[in-house]
């Protein structure tokens, strides 16, 4: 998987060490068929990546951006009327917002340092995202036009990642302000009363909280692979749900939290989106393409994919 190039994310970056080899697992084909909604991602298979749409059977692609830049990290807006993502059409990384049929790409942060990563709130009244311009990582939250852009991890450490809680109070995310390996965190909305939830030698990531609250699906590379663990939300009980030798990673749950949307590389070496039940059953290729599928996000609306 072909992953480094300028201004990449962090999430592409840690892909591309993680990356060692081409391992083998089992999957099935296709897609669940009676799923809902639409599924945005981030791909390559047009040269540069892209933000795309399709339907959760992996039916009908529908290329959103189409420009020469590279656009990444796609966020629904709780109705789905809009997706948040980054693009470095203007040299750096700046946070765009645009209408669920590709129009009105407009930007809504504009500063030296990169901005990337964007979570919707779930409430719709929030973004989240990822920044650069305070010289190190941080969790910035700003209102959906783009105002009030206010750092609420400011810790000194690099901070990665941003998943809401379904009543938009708190955040998971992603840190090594403990000193060894990154491990998840939640905070409140604010960034006040920052709580560890995972504890142990590996890497944790990726952090992905269910619509009803109960659980946070998450990635660790604990048991040799890289895995799509779930845990409840207090850090209890955390199940690897994934369980192959291959790379499994960037987990996101459908809108009714029955089943995970997530990438692996099991099948061909290079990243495809996957979908499986949110206990880890009937894991199901979605894309098939020789290009690098990434990051993943379900929405509950419907249209504007080609089928």
């Amino acid at each position: 998987m072909s992953v480094c190039r300028a201004h990449q994310p962090l999430f592409l970056v840690m892909a591309a060490l993680i990356v060692g080899g081409v391992a083998m697992g089992a999957a099935g084909c296709g897609g669940g068929g009676s799923a809902k909604g639409l599924i945005a991602f981030q791909t390559d298979r047009d040269g540069g990546y892209e933000i795309y749409v399709t339907h959760p059977d992996g039916v009908g692609y529908t290329n959103l951006t189409n420009n020469a830049a590279q656009d990444y990290t796609p966020s629904w807006s709780p109705d789905g009327s809009q997706i948040a993502f980054a693009s470095d059409r203007d040299s750096t990384l700046k946070v765009y917002v645009m209408n669920a049929d590709g129009t009105g790409q407009t930007a809504i942060t504009n500063n030296p340092g990169d901005d990337y990563s964007p979570a919707w709130s779930p409430d719709g009244t929030k973004i989240a995202f990822l920044s650069t311009r305070d010289g190190n990582r941080e969790i910035y939250v700003m209102n959906a036009d783009g105002s009030g852009q206010t750092n609420i991890s400011n810790s000194g450490f690099s901070e990665v990642g941003a998943g809401w809680s379904p009543d938009s109070a708190r955040i998971a995310f992603v840190s090594d302000r403990d000193g060894g390996a990154t491990e998840i965190y939640v905070m409140n909305a604010d960034g006040s009363n920052p709580t560890r939830l995972t504890d142990n030698p590996a890497s944790d990531w990726d952090p992905a909280w269910s619509p009803d609250g109960a659980k946070i699906a998450f990635v660790s590379d604990r048991d040799g692979a890289t895995e799509v663990f779930v845990m409840d939300a207090d850090g209890s009980e955390q199940v690897n749900l994934t369980n192959n030798e291959a790379l499994d990673w960037s987990p996101a749950w459908s809108p009714d939290g029955s089943q995970i949307v997530f990438v692996s590389d099991r099948d061909s070496g290079g990243a495809e989106i996957y979908v499986m039940n949110a206990d880890g059953s009937e894991q199901s290729r979605l894309t098939h393409n020789s290009a690098d599928d990434l990051v993943p996000d379900w929405t509950a609306a419907e249209g504007g994919a080609n089928r």
